[in-house]
């Protein structure tokens, strides 16, 4: 695994929530971070195969003619698979877009190489005290600002990666941990909120000594 602020944040939109129910992917939105800064993006509609519902056109604002002409979902997973090496990964409410990433790229026979984090998860353990960790309402709480709509991928991926620096400047901030490594943070996300401090000072303390 590598540093925490060197990933890449990923977000889907999909036909709907169980691709073990025959569910697709229809758009995928990425962001490359290298120690923080932005410096790559990936972004592209997919034709799942059938017509979407109405409800995921209203959700996402994604119309089945938008994906009429748009290439087949395994022809842009192979560059999104390309495209994301071996890199580890992020995203907000992180078992879904995890699902149908290993979902899709099982189609095409490339298995993920990267570990994934969830930026939610990490959230309701830093920001206790936000009215909820949705995205949006994060967005808000930590007055993180992007041109473009929510539920189109490439919009939550940006907004996600936002807050994802902003919670690791926080950890830097408060407990001198700055870049931690990837590990350190996928751990962290499955501490109980009670046990957050101490973990980070008992982290701190860890490397301190070396």
């Amino acid at each position: 695994m590598g540093k925490s602020d060197s990933v890449v944040v990923l977000d889907f939109e999909t036909t709907g929530v169980s691709p073990n129910m025959g569910d697709r992917a229809i758009e995928i939105g990425a962001v490359m971070l290298e120690d923080g800064v932005v410096v790559d993006r990936f972004q592209e509609l997919m034709n799942p195969g059938f017509y979407i519902s109405p409800f995921i056109e209203e959700y996402t604002g994604i119309t089945n003619e938008m994906l009429a002409d748009a290439p087949p979902c395994d022809e842009v997973m192979r560059r999104f698979h390309d495209f994301i090496g071996e890199r580890d990964l992020v995203a907000h409410n992180a078992s879904f877009d995890q699902r149908f990433l290993d979902a899709e790229l099982m189609r095409i026979s490339r298995p993920r190489r990267g570990s994934f984090a969830c930026s939610m998860l990490l959230a309701r353990r830093l920001l206790q005290d936000a009215p909820n960790h949705k995205l949006g309402t994060l967005a808000r709480y930590l007055n993180v600002t992007e041109e473009g709509d929510f539920h189109r991928a490439l919009f939550d991926s940006e907004v996600t990666a936002k807050i994802w620096m902003k919670m690791l400047e926080d950890i830097g901030d408060r407990h001198g941990l700055w870049s931690p490594e990837f590990d350190l943070i996928c751990r962290l996300c499955k501490t109980p909120k009670r046990g957050i401090e101490a973990f980070l000072i008992k982290q701190a303390l860890a490397i301190n000594r070396l």
